[in-house]
């Protein structure tokens, strides 16, 4: 095996001591432009490449990010993770991603993972499982950033980026009312992460403010799925109070939603369609999709910003910042009862 290039290597050919080289190849002031070019040629001349874990480990920092989702395979977080990646890149920062797929178990495997590896800070969506979040205890512990997004857990003394989700819930009901819709049903899922009975209490905020009664058999808990969609949909429109609307969880449930809709012939808008999320695919299905602009872009830029911020305090914690952004309804064809 050929042997990997040192910086020794090349003090011995330009006949410099080790310091000039290091100096010469970090940047450092005072070494001379002569100097520094003969430095640089030399050292790709050799094929060098400089050792990043001594690097480091010197200096305590990685460049390293984790970031922590549910999915990539959502639009939603994908772009989120891009504009995180974009965020930071001018900054030398690069993103390591950990799916949990929605397991707990493998969320505590990825913060696991993340530090095992050094990473500087961490930014995490919480899985659906997830209710005890003492496994995020360890980066506080460590005083490096943690940042939760979307998805939260108040129990944890960190800096959040959310969307207002009590309005999100409340406006999606409100679209639907004034298109002319007055059963308004919500497939949703029961759960601890904050987002979620948020959204619920929006929907009941906004019926009770249109003198709409609420009806419990009209809110169906579950997953958030296609599946889930499909089981919520054909549950309500069995039921003898068929609602003249469904809110579904995201906007893949609401998919779901449309799918079973159409095979018993109640193709939306005939009977109102939302979801939340304004996925990729929402605007290219039949019907096309209303939704609930999250923001996704926004929101990865709020995280990069504040981890820059976090990063460069002796205490990343000293100033919690929580960012809260606003909701828009996205009007398409699977609301759009008065035309």
């Amino acid at each position: 095996m050929k042997k990997k290039t040192t910086i020794y290597d090349i003090a011995k050919a330009l006949n410099i001591t080790v310091s000039t080289v290091s100096r010469a190849l970090s940047g450092f002031p005072a070494i001379s432009d002569a100097t520094r070019k003969a430095v640089v040629e030399m050292a790709k001349k050799l094929n060098y490449s400089p050792n990043k874990l001594a690097s480091a480990l010197k200096s305590g920092k990685t460049h390293i990010i984790g970031v922590i989702v549910p999915s990539v395979q959502a639009h939603f977080f994908a772009s989120i993770i891009h504009c995180i990646e974009d965020g930071l890149k001018d900054s030398g920062y690069r993103v390591i991603i950990y799916q949990s797929n929605e397991s707990v178990e493998n969320e505590i495997n990825g913060v696991r993972t993340l530090l095992e590896a050094q990473v500087d800070g961490i930014m995490a969506s919480m899985s659906l499982e997830t209710e005890d979040v003492s496994h995020f205890d360890e980066i506080i512990k460590q005083n490096k950033p943690l940042i939760l997004f979307d998805r939260v857990n108040t129990d944890l003394k960190v800096p959040t980026i959310t969307l207002d989700d009590f309005k999100a819930g409340y406006i999606a009901t409100k679209h639907l009312i004034d298109q002319g819709y007055q059963k308004i049903a919500f497939v949703t899922t029961v759960h601890q992460i904050k987002i979620f009975n948020d959204r619920l209490e929006g929907y009941k905020a906004a019926l009770a403010d249109h003198n709409l009664p609420l009806i419990e058999e009209h809110i169906i808990f579950g997953g958030l799925s296609i599946k889930d969609g499909r089981f919520g949909a054909g549950k309500l429109m069995r039921s003898k109070n068929k609602p003249d609307a469904i809110i579904a969880g995201d906007d893949f449930t609401a998919l779901g939603v449309i799918k079973k809709l159409k095979e018993i012939d109640e193709t939306p808008p005939e009977v109102g369609v939302i979801g939340f999320a304004n996925e990729a695919f929402s605007a290219y299905i039949t019907p096309n999709l209303s939704t609930i602009d999250q923001h996704a872009s926004q929101m990865g830029q709020e995280c990069a910003k504040m981890f820059l911020k976090m990063i460069n305090q002796e205490n990343p914690y000293a100033n919690m910042e929580h960012i809260v952004l606003d909701p828009a309804v996205v009007e398409r064809e699977s609301t759009n009862k008065k035309s």
